[in-house]
């Protein structure tokens, strides 16, 4: 069952009881299974499907001819790879498995249909697809503007509230898979480097990170560090406080 999925686009629009049952339907069609670090999909391949991620991470990434890789964004459960995958004539990028993941593929009919048919989903989906966008963007400036300290709080304070959206949190801790090499290569630092900003943030004791699971016993705290604003998050809309009937 799409869970995630549903409860993130209802910070959009409230959806329901039948937009969802067809979300369901269609995240049941066809359902695959991975490992670790295997492929979703792969650059160069004839795009054939939206994947949405049901359980596990997944990153999107770049590879230099030379072997360095540069991670460019992570999926979580509920998120959806691409909606407009289909103009592509070839995939100019990869989506890797972190560690095991369930995807629901969503064919182009099938999704298609759903647009066609169902104009709260069509409108959430668009919105979702606008804060994939800003994701983007915010990436960029934590890149090219953000020190090594506000890069890895601005990236934990982001992951936490995405999960949050789609009811992956417990309290102030949530499951974070990634190793600290997967973090160098999403924020362009080498692993030593990251190594010693973990340890500096667990220092001013604005993150407990053990056995892949991340607590912050301050969020504003390791906001304010991060220089997180989550206004690109666009977590409350006007349309998540309609009724479904209207």
């Amino acid at each position: 069952m799409p869970d995630a999925l549903i409860k993130k686009l209802e910070h959009f629009v409230h959806l329901s009881s039948n937009d969802k049952d067809v979300l369901a339907r269609a995240a049941a069609e066809r359902v695959r299974k991975l490992g670790a670090h295997e492929h979703i999909v792969a650059e160069g391949e004839k795009p054939k499907a939206i994947n949405l991620m049901l359980d596990g991470w997944a990153c999107r990434y770049k590879h230099l001819e030379d072997g360095r890789r540069q991670i460019v964004g992570f999926f979580l459960p509920g998120d959806l790879c691409d909606l407009n995958v289909f103009i592509l004539r070839e995939i100019d990028h990869s989506i890797a498995s972190i560690g095991g993941v369930t995807v629901a593929e969503i064919t182009r009919h099938a999704f298609e249909t759903i647009l066609d048919g169902h104009a709260r989903i069509a409108q959430a989906l668009w919105w979702d697809s606008l804060v994939t966008i800003a994701i983007q963007r915010e990436w960029t400036v934590n890149l090219g503007q953000r020190d090594a300290l506000e890069r890895v709080a601005h990236l934990f304070c982001e992951i936490f509230l995405r999960l949050q959206a789609a009811g992956l949190t417990r309290g102030k801790s949530c499951h974070f898979p990634v190793t600290q090499t997967e973090l160098a290569d999403a924020t362009g630092m080498s692993t030593v480097h990251v190594n010693r900003t973990l340890q500096e943030l667990r220092n001013m004791r604005l993150i407990n990170l053990t056995n892949r699971m991340l607590t912050i016993p301050d969020l504003p705290r390791l906001m304010r560090t991060g220089l997180f604003n989550p206004n690109y998050l666009h977590l409350e809309r006007e349309g998540a406080h309609l009724d479904a009937n209207e």
